[in-house]
């Protein structure tokens, strides 16, 4: 029997958030004058963004590897431009992350480098006026999901222990990771049938 819930984690992207990897690809490569294929290369296809979400980098040595993997200049302007350009709110999902919020601690858990969590309001500011300091992402803690200490340094941080911590991510491999991690899992497919499920489990009325 699974215990009661005391936190409600949210992944942001893709369930939050929608995420438009072309609008992020397009936008960086009219501020830079990079073609989108070569964009798309240097923060997916060469392994940099991984690494960043994954803590190995900091925010200026991540910035300097993509400007030279794309050979000119990339500011950080220019960067949160162009992750701004690739966020829309889900207002569905939020509005039951609202409701949930009234009883219950809730906060995001989110495969992303600090320079997303350090500018939330400005990338953000919907989930960032919500969860308030309560959003961490994966290079806090030295790994990305679905890795166990992903799961477990969040949990810790926030106080709570994993069998009392509900993991929602759109992602089937990292709610497993959640699962294998120690905590209840679900996949979101769409907030009507998240919000069945928070009925369910008494998490809203």
């Amino acid at each position: 029997m699974a215990s009661a819930i005391s936190v409600v984690l949210f992944d942001m992207e893709g369930v939050l958030t929608h995420y438009d990897r072309n609008a992020r690809t397009g936008r960086l490569a009219a501020l830079t004058g990079a073609t989108p294929e070569a964009v798309r290369h240097a923060i997916w296809g060469s392994g940099l963004e991984a690494r960043a979400d994954a803590g190995e980098l900091a925010p200026d040595d991540y910035l300097a590897a993509l400007a030279g993997l794309l050979g000119c200049a990339v500011t950080r302007e220019a960067w949160l431009d162009s992750r701004h350009a690739s966020i829309m709110p889900n207002e569905e999902a939020l509005v039951l992350a609202r409701r949930v919020a009234r009883r219950h601690r809730v906060a995001v858990l989110t495969n992303n480098c600090s320079l997303v969590t350090d500018y939330l309001e400005y990338l953000n500011p919907a989930v960032a006026e919500l969860f308030g300091s309560d959003i961490y992402g994966s290079a806090m803690f030295g790994a990305v999901k679905p890795a166990a200490q992903t799961y477990l340094g969040c949990v810790r941080h926030l106080g709570a222990q994993p069998a009392e911590t509900l993991f929602i991510d759109d992602t089937e491999a990292n709610v497993q990771g959640a699962l294998d991690a120690g905590l209840q899992g679900y996949r979101f497919v769409d907030a009507d049938a998240l919000g069945a499920r928070f009925v369910q489990l008494g998490l809203i009325d």
